[in-house]
């Protein structure tokens, strides 16, 4: 992949001008109509938001602890590449956080973005002093030690009901999450450049009271 979309010019280009909406909008028109995520997949703070590629990782529930906790947890973190996003789904019934402030700190000091799990997440205090941007379906003071273990590292997975596979674009906000998959993420982020200008052309149109009918017809954005 070009190494230029790992970059953090590129990337927050995206993160500043674009919003998961938009991109969900237009996936949608290209077809693409499964690419938001389960809306139980939400920021741990206010304001939280990340564009970045996805580093994905598979974990499932265990009874015992393994011969090697952490194994591939640790393989995935240490491997993180600069300008990624850890993108994580848990196969279980989900009783302990899988991530937590440790592993948000290790994961900054890497160049990682964010992180955004179908599963639970912990030290909730720390992640948000911290200002790192960690979605998650809840929270859980429990340790996944002998609860759960990461199976699988940079595969497709499914996360939050969407198919995601590893360098694939991520990008959540507030209102939730999205993936651009990587073979149409230049068309896709082009378009929703073009319809955020729209959008703003429209929002002043809209403050003088013109009829959003009118509008619409000029615009073709609602």
């Amino acid at each position: 992949m070009d190494s230029a979309r790992f970059g953090a010019e590129y990337l927050d280009r995206i993160s500043e001008h674009l919003y998961s909406s938009v991109l969900a909008d237009i996936l949608d028109e290209a077809g693409h109509r499964q690419q938001v995520m389960r809306p139980e997949v939400r920021p741990l703070y206010p304001g939280a938001k990340v564009a970045g590629r996805a580093a994905t990782m598979l974990a499932v529930e265990v009874s015992e602890l393994p011969a090697q906790p952490y194994h591939l947890l640790m393989e995935m973190l240490d491997g993180l590449r600069q300008g990624e996003v850890i993108v994580a789904a848990v196969q279980a019934q989900v009783r302990a956080a899988l991530w937590g402030e440790l592993l948000s700190t290790h994961t900054r000091a890497k160049g990682g973005r964010g992180v955004v799990i179908d599963g639970l997440s912990r030290d909730s205090w720390g992640i948000e002093e911290m200002k790192f941007p960690v979605f998650a379906t809840g929270l859980s003071p429990a340790d996944s030690k002998g609860r759960l273990e990461v199976i699988s590292i940079r595969g497709t997975i499914p996360v939050g009901g969407v198919s995601v596979a590893d360098g694939d674009l991520i990008v959540a906000d507030s209102d939730g999450c999205v993936v651009v998959p990587a073979a149409i993420e230049d068309d896709i982020i082009a378009k929703a450049m073009e319809k955020v200008s729209g959008e703003d052309k429209m929002r002043d149109v809209l403050r003088k009271g013109a009829s959003i009918r009118e509008v619409f017809k000029d615009y073709g954005i609602l």
